[in-house]
């Protein structure tokens, strides 16, 4: 979340019995279907979003006085230029370089702006001041990067099998034909994708059937080579962005390597696999109590202890299948009584909410007649006005 102060200087307390007027925009790229919350995909620019948001974009209406709260996932991390910004409210995982990005949003001069302020719920200080030490005053590096990388991870993309020379130049024409149609480039990439994405759901049916059998060896054989999949795409991502940052450097006069970068730009877009996740059944885990302590403030001071010097690009491609991290149920329970630790007492239970308030409004005729003559999305945009 991030908060724009009004005129670039004020740091209040949002609070509604104030009078202050907060206008909140919620920005997210593509479209989330939620079919519990309505039938059709939502997006930034649904009436369900954001339904004052008339004309100009998420970016220019939160330059305006309007909109003082912006909501976001991992849109405007990088390169949203705001010099208003002074608060970040942080719900998310957050290191390395992308830490030190998203954070620095707040980094923007303002005339009478001099203080900025961070609530962060998730992430450790420590971790956070170890991400900014990396690039504090000066960055180094503690090797060299091997240009010729790009040939080892382009013969291992090829000795995989999955594409031919033909299907790469095939794409890459379509690409560079000015009268190719969009229908041109999908069918150039429609065999390459197909071959791909029915080897992972065969592999993943067989995983099923082996599980079912109880058969470990072949189990574990069908998941390795699923995993092997997802490497050949993690693969290709690599190459990307190797090309793209050592092409600007090195002048590597091979146009079978432009054409992979091309094509690979291409193709992993398309390959939509590798997402299911094993993990337990929580459909039934009800919260009954919440409560929020405050840790304090922290000073980061980044002048004191050593700087991280950052890795060159080495190892490219060399990743290895690697079993999923597991743990005993009982373990993660006692992670996480641990974080939340402390005595919870009647006033924390969610009770309250869900069934005194909620009591409470039932009482209303008027709003039990709006809540049966309209949908729920209707009901909810109506009272959020």
């Amino acid at each position: 979340m991030l908060k724009r102060c009004a005129g670039g200087w004020r740091l209040s307390p949002i609070s509604k019995a104030q009078g202050y007027k907060i206008g909140i925009l919620v920005a997210f790229s593509g479209e989330v279907n939620d079919s519990q919350s309505g039938a059709d995909p939502f997006s930034e620019t649904s009436k369900t979003m954001n339904p004052n948001l008339k004309g100009p974009g998420i970016r220019e209406a939160f330059d305006t006085d309007d909109y003082q709260i912006l909501l976001v996932a991992n849109k405007f991390q990088t390169g949203f230029d705001q010099p208003l910004l002074c608060g970040m409210y942080v719900d998310k995982r957050l290191a390395g370089i992308t830490a030190v990005q998203t954070l620095s949003r707040l980094n923007r001069a303002y005339q009478g702006k001099d203080t900025t302020y961070v609530v962060d719920f998730i992430n450790d200080p420590e971790e956070i001041l170890s991400a900014f030490k990396t690039y504090y005053e000066t960055a180094e590096l503690s090797g060299v990067t091997d240009p010729h990388r790009v040939y080892d991870l382009r013969m291992k993309l090829d000795a995989a099998g999955f594409y031919d020379e033909f299907e790469v130049n095939r794409v890459v024409e379509v690409e560079f034909n000015p009268k190719a149609k969009q229908s041109d480039l999908a069918g150039a990439l429609e065999p390459v994708v197909s071959r791909i994405l029915h080897r992972y759901k065969a592999v993943q049916d067989r995983k099923k059937a082996a599980i079912a059998k109880e058969d470990d060896n072949a189990a574990e054989d069908a998941h390795n080579e699923m995993e092997a999949l997802n490497q050949f795409k993690h693969d290709m991502g690599a190459f990307q962005r190797m090309y793209a940052f050592l092409s600007q450097i090195f002048d590597y006069g091979n146009t079978a390597i432009e054409k992979r970068y091309i094509f690979y730009k291409r193709l992993i877009p398309l390959l939509e696999f590798g997402r299911e996740r094993e993990g337990l059944d929580l459909s039934k885990v009800v919260l009954t109590h919440h409560n929020l302590k405050a840790e304090g403030k922290r000073t980061l001071a980044l002048v004191d202890g050593e700087y991280p010097k950052l890795t060159p690009m080495e190892g490219a491609g060399s990743g290895q299948v690697q079993e999923k991290e597991k743990a005993y149920l009982a373990e993660i329970i006692a992670k996480v009584n641990d974080l939340f630790e402390g005595e919870l007492s009647d006033d924390d239970q969610l009770i309250y909410v869900n069934n005194v308030i909620k009591g409470k409004l039932l009482e209303s005729k008027t709003l039990v007649q709006q809540a049966a003559n309209n949908t729920k999305q209707q009901f909810a945009i109506y009272h959020m006005s």
